[in-house]
């Protein structure tokens, strides 16, 4: 929101000029990722928050919402700090962006722990939880598309009336309590209600349309950077398999593996979409072609087929959680592997940057 652009414009000020901006960058990422496994700790199977099942400390919600806000204020002041050091660079916005596109689906992960899943007439079911984190990966994923096919980048302001609306969530919980939200607001309308609400209407009211809007306005004004819809709509193409094939494996799972690892299951599809996300990052920056399938997908098949047809057995489970170890293994080595490259073969040779340093610019 515009209004908190003046707070941010203070708050970099006193930011040091030694310091790198994807230093910033990163340990908002950190903050955002201690919350949610503190919250692990506490709540792994989502029934913490459960009518008899004992609650999540007060102190961990007070947590999460300094946390929370403290890494919403970093992540918007390193793009304003890189330009005051004068060291934005290509690496910084991959970093930048890679790392959004992780919490994505962080942020919904843990704000689900103040309902929980077996809290009754309030509870959010293990599927609602699934297609809540798909909605709002796809709308992470959209405005890079839109940059795919634009070469511009336009973040609506549901980003940031999400994160106040998140700090002020978590206030109020370690106030009130979650015993509060099992009880109706009116009727029979929850606060649970009021989430999805908020959630899926930020993503259908407000991020895609003006998604939409900028593509066919480009359409128009003939300033589209890909020559045809296949080549313009390719970006969608993996993602949108990998939910597919996951929402297959969710309504068919002999062992019910959503509601068996609804936690883990989450962090399955949060990785592996950062990851297809990554790769269209890299594509939008450098102007190059989309990959049609994502490597990830083609042992996701051969899962989801294996896991419905019941070859799997009782092994489904420990199957499950072998892929998931491996694709968060496989994310984080890429991500740590292009970082390597691009500091090492490209941006350090030609101006002299490091991914987590800037002191070789002002020695120069």
């Amino acid at each position: 929101m515009y209004v908190m652009q003046h707070l941010w414009n203070k708050i970099v000020k006193v930011v040091p000029l030694w310091i790198a901006p994807n230093l910033l960058t990163f340990v908002g990422f950190l903050m955002i990722l201690w919350n949610y496994l503190l919250l692990c700790f506490y709540d792994w199977g989502y029934t913490a928050s459960g009518i008899g099942y004992q609650h999540i400390p007060n102190w961990v919600w007070i947590s999460a919402a300094l946390g929370n806000f403290l890494a919403y204020a970093l992540d918007s002041i390193d793009g304003k700090h890189a330009r005051i050091t004068q060291s934005s660079s290509p690496l910084g916005e991959l970093f930048d962006h890679g790392l959004d596109s992780w919490t994505a689906s962080i942020f919904p992960m843990s704000i689900f722990s103040i309902f929980g899943c077996n809290s009754g007439d309030s509870a959010l079911a293990a599927t609602t939880m699934y297609s809540v984190t798909c909605i709002v990966l796809f709308t992470f994923m959209l405005s890079h598309w839109e940059k795919y096919n634009t070469g511009v980048l336009f973040l609506p302001w549901a980003y940031d009336i999400s994160q106040m609306s998140m700090s002020v969530l978590y206030i109020l919980t370690a106030v009130v309590g979650v015993d509060t939200f099992h009880k109706p607001l009116v009727f029979n309308f929850y606060m649970t209600h009021v989430l999805i609400t908020f959630l899926v209407g930020c993503s259908l009211l407000i991020s895609v349309p003006q998604t939409v809007h900028n593509i066919f306005r480009g359409y128009n004004q003939k300033t589209l950077l890909k020559p045809s819809l296949y080549e313009g709509l390719l970006p969608l193409l993996s993602p949108s398999l990998l939910c597919f094939l996951l929402s297959i494996w969710v309504a068919y799972s002999p062992c019910g593996i959503l509601e068996k690892q609804p936690r883990l299951f989450l962090w399955m599809l949060g990785v592996t979409f950062s990851n297809v996300t990554c790769r269209v990052i890299i594509s939008q920056m450098t102007n190059t072609r989309c990959e049609v399938f994502h490597w990830m997908l083609f042992p996701l098949i051969l899962l989801v087929g294996a896991a419905v047809s019941g070859l799997l057995g009782q092994v489904e489970e420990i199957t499950f959680i072998a892929f998931t170890l491996l694709t968060t293994a496989a994310h984080v080595h890429y991500g740590v592997c292009v970082g390597r490259f691009v500091q090492g073969k490209q941006l350090s040779k030609h101006l002299n940057i490091y991914v987590f340093s800037i002191r070789k610019r002002y020695a120069d």
